[in-house]
């Protein structure tokens, strides 16, 4: 099992302009693109040599090159040559590039449904697990890549996650960011992944609702109910309280909020309890989410400590999710494949994993569930549970 590849350096950069400035780009079939006439933040996307005597490409001011290209042949034009791990972009994907580094990520990718921006790598926690561990540097041009790509993102795209680091970290300009989007892509919701403990501060609280956007949610972590639980899971002390105060200035503003729990050794003991917590005290956030362990980042160097096999504590698991129902919250289960599920939490369990990074094993071939399951994480080292089976009769559940 192996990740898309989102990220990774250029064979080179060459034609006009050298040494070139970072820059973002939406790559463009140049042949029947829908899109229309290509802007100058448009590059065709050329997969074969013969191809670059195609006049389509006269539209164009800079070309992508993906697979073997001879550098002799290369035209005058600008270009990035990209290797054949880069061979799954498509029409309206778009580049970040970092002309000094020859560095390339792929921003967005207009075939997938889990669109994702990286806001920042730092961060005022070290959870444990964290799959994303912080790095103390300035990289605020991160955020400069995001602002040039969202006016590129097509309007059609049901919804753009943003994750860190803690996105709110510089959140005066990533309000600025979120009100981009509004305004670019005003049909398109908008999901943020934050510690929540800068909307402990009124004045972050009240700016995120003055957004006003339609379709805006913030994730959430409470990964106990028990305050120095948390605290350690996220290593920072007094951050539990930040977080319940962050999410009760965020209701008091209308907003709305998913509570996260990652489910390790750690938060299982503590799981009905905190579920029973949240039904109790916060009946008004709009979502839970019970997430299955991503083996990768900290949780690989921490795997003594965090490691569990999900068929060891579904138990805990299924009586969580019966208190949040009972209590009529909305609570999904993320990224554990039916079989290592008890059957009653079934209709819970969503395909949560993002599309780069989902695989499944030899095993679920022949799987009844498979089409619906959410499969495993191929990133990091990946675990799985002795419970791993294929399942003979399947019937299907609603999302």
């Amino acid at each position: 099992m192996k990740p898309l590849t989102l990220t990774g350096k250029a064979i080179s950069l060459s034609g006009a302009g050298l040494p070139q400035p970072d820059r973002v780009l939406r790559v463009r079939e140049f042949a029947d693109s829908p899109g229309g006439a290509p802007t100058d933040q448009d590059a065709a996307l050329v997969r074969r040599p013969e191809d670059l005597a195609h006049p389509g490409l006269k539209a164009f001011q800079e070309l992508v090159l993906v697979g073997d290209f001879d550098a002799d042949a290369l035209p005058a034009v600008r270009s990035i040559r990209l290797g054949a791990e880069f061979s799954h972009l498509g029409d309206g994907d778009i580049l970040g590039v970092r002309g000094e580094t020859n560095r390339v990520r792929v921003l967005y990718r207009r075939a997938s449904r889990h669109n994702f921006f990286l806001v920042t790598e730092r961060c005022n926690h070290n959870c444990l697990m964290c799959s994303q561990p912080p790095k103390d540097a300035d990289d605020s041009w991160i955020l400069n890549q995001i602002q040039r790509a969202i006016p590129l993102v097509h309007p059609e795209t049901p919804s753009l996650g943003f994750t860190g680091g803690e996105t709110l970290l510089d959140w005066r300009r990533f309000l600025g960011v979120l009100e981009l989007a509004r305004d670019h892509l005003p049909d398109t919701a908008l999901h943020v992944l934050t510690n929540g403990r800068a909307f402990a501060q009124s004045e972050v609280a009240r700016a995120w609702a003055d957004l006003d956007h339609p379709n805006l949610m913030a994730g959430i972590p409470i990964y106990a109910a028990v305050d120095h639980v948390h605290d350690y899971v996220v290593q920072a002390q007094g951050a539990f309280d930040e977080t319940v105060l962050g999410i009760l200035r965020l209701k008091e503003f209308g907003q709305r909020v998913e509570v996260r729990i990652v489910l390790h050794r750690v938060t299982i003991p503590h799981l009905v309890a905190t579920a029973t917590w949240i039904a109790r005290n916060l009946t008004f956030v709009d979502h839970v989410a019970l997430m299955g362990l991503e083996n990768t980042g900290f949780a690989i160097a921490n795997d003594a400590i965090l490691w569990i096999d999900p068929l060891d504590y579904q138990t805990e698991l299924t009586s969580a999710v019966d208190v949040l129902d009972a209590a009529r919250l909305p609570v999904s289960i993320y990224n554990l494949p039916f079989c290592v599920l008890d059957r009653t939490a079934w209709p819970f369990a969503r395909q949560s994993i993002s599309d780069w990074k989902n695989a499944y094993l030899p095993v679920c071939e022949g799987c009844a569930a498979k089409s619906a399951c959410a499969g495993f994480f191929s990133s990091g080292r990946p675990k799985s549970s002795r419970g791993i089976e294929p399942i003979a009769e399947f019937v299907g559940v609603s999302a």
